[in-house]
Parts: structure tokens; sequence; C-alpha cells
């Protein structure tokens, strides 16, 4: 007697079975330019993220299993508002993406951190990092200028949200998922432990941010971007909002900036600091690992202060 229990290999035997019967509409659906399209996007955003997630993933283990909780309270000033600029500037000795952030900042949270360092360092990691600066100063080799501005614009926005985050936020707005007590595991099973739980919590969301993310290229027609590039205003906000929709990794975005040409140096700006803090992905992995009553408030205000930011800085230094 098999029982009534529907496992994966029968799931597995009638999708095989679908696949068959109906392979006819199939093979025309997988032909059909615009799925092939939706497909390249959502594989280019996966390769760029997976690693940098991994990454983080295992970094965050690594801070749960072998960091003792006490580094933390010798590392980051005791006064929450000195460690919100202290954590930010942390951001520029850890080479990695958005992808990795997240789950690294849930970790430091767990750790002890107070949250608004957390996510002070979990917006700025991704922005200020060398990776990320070396990147744009390829990409703008006759605006280096766009460096500086990258570079302050991203770190401001990040110590803005630590203090707000102080002043406004409350703690019931993140709900970390509840991870198995690896307090009492040895520390080699209890490292493998943390590294499948973030795995599996935080990659599930960034193939739901991924899906979204090729689903707007495939939507958004390109002839919208020339007439907005026309409109001062219209711009900035046109690129704040692609940025959000395209999910580019931040080792990468410094390039597709570049390529918009027809857009202004300070569009141009709000896209590049946008981008690694407020993304479809971003925003999926984020309501994975802090909850979605955190999600629903911090990328909207992100969002806000980041535009507001860059373009003032836009306007200084560019």
């Amino acid at each position: 007697m098999f029982g009534d229990r529907i496992g994966s290999v029968e799931i597995l035997a009638v999708l095989l079975v679908l696949l068959v019967v109906f392979r006819g509409p199939v093979a025309d659906a997988i032909s059909d330019p615009r799925l092939q399209t939706w497909t390249t996007v959502f594989v280019s955003v996966m390769v760029q993220a997976v690693p940098f997630l991994v990454f983080g993933v295992v970094l965050s283990a690594i801070i749960a299993v072998y960091v003792p909780r006490s580094f933390w309270s010798r590392a980051l000033p005791r006064h929450p508002a000195l460690a919100v600029p202290v954590a930010s500037c942390a951001g520029v000795v850890l080479p990695g993406c958005e992808c990795g952030a997240v789950p690294i900042a849930g970790s430091l949270i767990r750790r002890g951190v107070t949250p608004a360092a957390a996510l002070a360092f979990l917006l700025a990691a991704p922005a200020i990092n060398p990776i990320v600066l070396a990147a744009t100063a390829v990409a703008f080799p006759n605006n280096p200028e766009m460096v500086v501005a990258r570079g302050v614009a991203s770190l401001i926005v990040a110590m803005i949200m630590g203090w707000l985050w102080l002043r406004l936020g409350k703690a019931e707005w993140i709900r970390l998922p509840h991870r198995p007590d690896i307090d009492g595991m040895p520390k080699g099973r209890a490292f493998w432990a943390s590294v499948r739980h973030d795995i599996v919590h935080a990659g599930g969301f960034l193939v739901l941010g991924a899906m979204a993310a090729a689903t707007i290229n495939v939507v958004v027609p390109e002839r919208w971007l020339q007439t907005l590039a026309d409109n001062p205003v219209l711009s900035v906000l046109a690129l704040a909002v692609l940025a959000v929709l395209l999910s580019i990794c931040s080792e990468a975005d410094a390039f597709v900036a570049a390529s918009l040409s027809q857009f202004s140096l300070t569009s141009r700006l709000v896209f590049l600091v946008v981008g690694p803090m407020v993304d479809l992905k971003l925003i999926s992995m984020q309501a994975g690992v802090f909850g979605r009553r955190f999600a629903l408030r911090f990328a909207p205000a992100t969002f806000a202060i980041c535009v507001l930011t860059a373009v003032g800085i836009g306007a200084v230094i560019l």
C-alpha cells in the first residue's frame, strides 16, 4: 500500500505527463520573444544575485555561530545614535551586494546589535563598498565626480535611515523568522543549520523578486524612457522607479546607468543611489527576513530619502 500521501515523485510524474500532453502549446510559448526576454532577465538577475546571497548567508552564519555577542558591544559605540554612522562606514570594508547584506543585517540584530545600526549597515554595504565604487569609476571615466557623489549620497541615506529608525521605528515591526536554536549545537552543525535556514528563507523571496523584475522588463516599453528624459523632474522619478523595477545588482548597475545617456547625471545618480537600497528583490528579501510590516514601512521611506538626497548631492557635486 502506498498510502494517501502525495510526494514530490508523484508531483513530478504529473508534471511530466502534462508536458507530454501539452507539448505543442508549451513549445509555442517557449518560442515567444517576450517569454525569451523574460527568461533572460530572470536568469541574469539570479546569476548576479545568488553568489552574493550565498556569501551573505555564509557570513551571517559565521556571525551567528563563531562571533561572541560581547564582540559587538566592544566594536560599536554604546550610544545607538553613534553606532549608526560607525555601522554605515563598516559597509566600506565588505564587498557584497544587497542580497548578501539582508541576511547579515538579520544576524546582527539576533546578536544584539541595535536595529538602527544593522539597518544602516544593510543600506550602506551594497552602495559604498570598494567594488561598487570601482565599477562606477570604470562606467563613468569622464565623470569621476559620479564616484564621489554616489558614495557620499549613499552614506548619508544610510545614516539618515538609521537615525529615523531610532526616532520612529518600533520593535514590533521587525519579526525575524524563527531559526532553530543553535546555541546548544556543536559549532559545525550550528553553522550548517544556520546556512540552510537562511538560504531557504531568503532564496525563496529572491526568486519572487527576480520574477517580478523580469515581468516589469517585458511590460514597460523602452520608448517611454526617451519621453521621460526630456522632463527634469519626471526623469529623476522615472530612473528612481526604474531602479526599483530592474533590480540590478549593485556591482553592475553603474554600467546600466552609463548607458542611459539621454538622462542627466543627476537622474542617473538617483538611479545608482536608489537601486542598491530599494528594488523588487531587496523588498522581497526584507519581507522574508524582517517581516512584511517592516518592508511596507521601510522601503517607501528609504525610497523617498534616496531621491531627495541624491538630487541634493547631485546639485552640489555634479
